[in-house]
């Protein structure tokens, strides 16, 4: 399957909101590889699946990707090379992933915000409380 150059996609994206819907679904993971800013991504895999890491590997992928600490202050703190704290957070980030291509369950959040994005922009009626659930604004 040919995909479509990146720029050109981020330009469809950003031009028209509406083009985001085309990438959920089939084309989810090629949409968040090429536009969802790598710290978002990772922050929302955390968010999903962080409690099924072990609690070094949800201690070390929180301080370096969500405090934002090096390798280094990590590995200071900890008593560990900072090798170690590399391994950890690589194995970490395998595990999110592999747990993503398993369940789907951030796709399906993220395709229905899209859709419920949409509706908003559109002013269709959607409950306050799934709204606040999927981050999202009432638009007048």
């Amino acid at each position: 399957m040919a995909r479509p150059r990146i720029g050109r996609t981020k330009e469809l994206i950003d031009k028209h909101p509406l083009h985001r819907l085309l990438y959920a679904g089939v084309k989810y993971l090629y949409f968040t590889e090429c536009v969802m800013d790598e710290t978002l991504k990772n922050t929302m895999l955390f968010d999903f699946f962080g409690d099924m890491l072990t609690e070094k590997q949800q201690e070390y992928y929180d301080l370096y990707h969500n405090e934002d600490l090096s390798l280094s202050e990590i590995a200071e703190s900890a008593g560990i090379s900072k090798q170690g704290v590399y391994d950890i957070i690589i194995r970490a980030e395998k595990t999110l992933v592999r747990f993503e291509q398993k369940t789907g369950i951030f796709q399906k959040w993220f395709e229905t915000r899209s859709i419920l994005e949409q509706s908003t922009i559109i002013g269709e009626k959607i409950h306050p409380i799934v709204l606040s659930y999927f981050q999202l604004e009432k638009r007048i």
